[in-house]
């Protein structure tokens, strides 16, 4: 089991929903954090209410604001890689733009941030990456062109790092959640089943980080219909949802 009190984690999107509220639940287990997400005022106000917190804003997209902040984050022993985007879009009514934001926050921000934190991970001999999937990137869904493709990507490079730093001191690990009441979800006109809220899907994030287990999924039973569901024919599974 992993103790985070008196740890150091970076967390990349802090600033609203689950970051927020994961933001204060490890202050609370007693880490310290540095929170990063492009608005500034937010952070700010977020940092004010925690322990032990620096902000340190930053946009994931943009390789040289992720360099720039890395430089200022000095020692730590892990990184929550949580920016998110997502609009809902169909194939049917393509929307470049929106696509292309998904791609950039949910996935190439992620290599942005690991290229500036995961070598010094590998020359220290420690450290522990958290990445937040998403139960939509198991398998290909109506409406998700961009959010599931790029969520999919994600939890795909978590296992690559997984396999590459096996001995290595690092620990590497996904969490897949549902629907969280987020200003993100907001957009969704459908049933969201078993929707979250933040505090609670933040404990589940915590719960997952202390485990030491690769994948975490939930909430469930919704959880399943995924994890069992990836490994049905894509008819199947598409006539089952």
């Amino acid at each position: 089991m992993r103790d985070v009190a008196g740890r150091r984690y970076w967390i990349a999107g802090a600033s609203e929903g689950l970051g927020r509220a994961l933001a204060h639940g490890l202050d609370e287990a007693g880490a310290s954090l540095i929170l990063s997400a492009r608005n500034a005022d937010r952070l700010a106000a977020l940092a004010g209410e925690l322990r032990d917190a620096k902000a340190l804003p930053m946009d994931v997209r943009d390789a040289k604001s992720v360099s720039n902040a890395a430089e200022n984050l000095g020692e730590i022993d892990g990184v929550i890689y949580n920016a998110g985007a997502y609009d809902p879009v169909s194939a049917k009514d393509w929307k470049p733009d929106a696509v292309r934001q998904m791609a950039e926050v949910n996935f190439m921000g992620a290599l942005n941030v690991l290229g500036d934190v995961l070598p010094g991970m590998v020359a220290r001999g420690r450290g522990h990456i958290v990445l937040v999937g998403s139960l939509s990137g198991f398998r290909g869904l109506p409406g998700a062109i961009g959010y599931g493709a790029s969520k999919a990507g994600l939890m795909h490079l978590a296992e690559n790092l997984a396999l590459d730093l096996r001995g290595t001191g690092i620990t590497v690990q996904r969490v897949n959640p549902g629907f969280i009441a987020t200003r993100l979800t907001a957009k969704n006109d459908f049933r969201m089943p078993q929707i979250m809220e933040p505090e609670d899907a933040a404990r589940h994030v915590l719960r997952a980080m202390r485990s030491g287990r690769f994948s975490t999924s939930f909430p469930a039973p919704f959880s399943w219909v995924f994890t069992l569901g990836q490994h049905l024919p894509l008819g199947l599974f598409q006539r089952l949802f």
